[in-house]
């Protein structure tokens, strides 16, 4: 989206009371006119200083807008009944003292495998951790409160962040049943993130947060047509968020622009002594990320695509890929092409390898100490889900659970020996020799397919996916929109160099400026194959 002016995009409160009571639907295409649809971070916190809103009122707002549709989207599991009073306070504050920064007042949607100590649940999807309550915030829900901000709500996710079953469909859990993309209804919203993908997409909140082990940030903000930045492992502490891997987890922004996401990565980015992975990013987050934002950031930047493996395989996103290509070449970008990732495809065995393993040890450290009164071992859930199976099994199983449950501790040779030739073939012998061979800033590929329809029988149909290697490595992505196919949102991505999200946020927000590809979604019930 390109900077807009408060004057030209958001109007008064009395025309938003006017508007927040029309009928939830105008027409059976979409919804209704909402005065905060696709608004930005800068351009509410603009208007709350100058008095046209409140924190209470754009709340309110949002809180109306999920109510009138997420019946349809499936994507927010509750509601904060805390957000009102919280907005009330910071609006004391700012009349008192001033705000305390970008995201004060700022309505922020939690995927719920993020710990919230307050009148909300952390379930992770599953009806196993129902009235569980942890007994802190997670370290990045303590830093968004610190920065002001109003946390509105939790949202879907697939079940355990889609790590229970081979044939998963992405967003269902069975807490929350199927999420859906705005886009089309009947079309899968992708990744484990996907009720936040969904919800910020559809404007029910300014900005979310979601998390990622392979795929679940990039892929549902490409289904749904947003920013999805996937930081680099450490920069954001994973403290009370659900696990499944301290090797590849971690939490980032969801957002409609990328200057949204990078006021977002200013607050959650950080050092935290409850996460030794967070160590090795001392000194390397940046206070302010937004302070990258550089419309001209693409001249002489040195791009490379990567093409082995990841084109040919969907017409559509190889065809955006290539008008991606050509704006960044127009607006100065040195393109090196191709740039292809060694070892891609290699090291997925090992992967999953490594997932299992750290997932039986990890998830059950997470219930010892986040769950208190809950169950304690990955055998627990399962008894659970068999004893609950019309809820929790009702369209695939557990296979996954099964398979990390018989893995031994992480001293075994085999876990050993597939986590060093994951590191190793995606590190060392993969992205960093072709950053090295080529001297590039980033590498360019398509971040997936068009979305297939949802189908809680067969599971997810993926065609592609350009996320593997830098979730393995640890390394930072960002996915920006760059296109439709069909009305189906479909991105790019900017993979990079350990902790350089400053430089990504800088080439994606160029390219953002320059293509300006970004669409809301119609709500449509499906696809409109006539139009592609």
């Amino acid at each position: 989206m390109p900077d807009r002016r408060i004057a030209a995009g958001l109007p008064s409160l009395c025309a938003l009371a006017i508007l927040l009571a029309a009928p939830a639907l105008a027409d059976p295409v979409g919804p209704a006119a909402f005065a905060l649809e696709e608004a930005t971070v800068a351009e509410l916190q603009a208007a709350m200083q100058g008095g046209e809103f409140t924190a209470r009122a754009l709340t309110e707002a949002y809180l109306a807008r999920i109510a009138a549709l997420d019946p349809k989207l499936r994507s927010v599991l509750e509601l904060n009944p805390e957000a009102l009073p919280i907005a009330d306070r910071l609006d004391a504050e700012r009349k008192a003292t001033g705000a305390r920064g970008p995201l004060h007042g700022i309505p922020v949607l939690l995927k719920d495998n993020i710990a919230t100590a307050d009148g909300m649940q952390t379930t992770a999807g599953s009806l196993a951790l129902l009235g569980v309550r942890p007994p802190r915030d997670a370290s990045l829900v303590q830093r968004l409160r610190a920065a002001g901000a109003v946390i509105l709500g939790k949202t879907n996710l697939s079940e355990w962040a889609n790590f229970r079953s081979t044939h998963a469909s992405s967003g269902w859990s069975g807490r929350g049943g199927q999420t859906r993309n705005p886009y089309a209804l009947d079309r899968s919203p992708c990744g484990s993130s996907s009720g936040t993908g969904a919800a910020i997409a559809a404007s029910l909140a300014a900005v979310g947060v979601g998390t990622e082990t392979d795929g679940s940030i990039v892929c549902p903000a490409s289904a749904t047509g947003l920013i999805g930045l996937k930081p680099t492992v450490g920069l954001v502490s994973r403290s009370g968020i659900v696990p499944i891997s301290h090797s590849q987890d971690t939490a980032g922004p969801m957002t409609r622009t990328v200057a949204d996401a990078a006021a977002l990565l200013s607050v959650l980015a950080g050092v935290d002594a409850a996460d030794p992975a967070t160590r090795a990013g001392q000194g390397k987050a940046a206070a302010d990320y937004t302070r990258f934002l550089d419309k001209d950031g693409l001249k002489g930047a040195r791009i490379g695509v990567a093409r082995a493996k990841l084109f040919g395989l969907s017409p559509e996103a190889d065809r955006l890929t290539e008008a991606a290509i050509a704006v960044l070449r127009a607006r100065g970008a040195v393109i090196v092409d191709p740039a292809d990732i060694p070892h891609l495809g290699e090291y997925d065995d090992a992967e999953l390898e490594v997932l299992l393993y750290e997932f039986k040890v990890d998830l059950e450290a997470y219930l010892a100490a986040w769950a208190p009164g809950g169950p304690r071992t990955l055998a627990d859930l399962m008894a659970f889900n068999e004893s609950r199976r019309s809820e929790e099994l009702p369209y695939f199983g557990q296979e996954t659970f099964a398979q990390a449950a018989a893995k031994g501790p992480l001293t075994d040779k085999t876990y050993r020996a597939a986590l060093e030739k994951s590191q190793r073939l995606s590190r060392r012998e993969g992205l960093d020799a072709v950053f090295s061979k080529h001297r590039l800033d980033a590498i360019l590929a398509p971040t997936g397919s068009p979305t297939w329809v949802i189908d809680l029988v067969n599971g997810d149909h993926f065609v592609m996916s350009s996320s593997t290697a830098p979730a393995v490595a640890g390394y930072p992505a960002i996915t920006v929109p760059a296109g439709q196919a069909w009305g189906l949102p479909v991105g790019v991505t900017f993979i990079g160099r350990p902790w350089s999200e400053g430089t990504l946020l800088k080439l994606a927000y160029a390219y953002e400026q320059a293509s300006l590809l970004r669409q809301p979604p119609r709500f449509l019930p499906t696809a409109d194959l006539s139009n592609r």
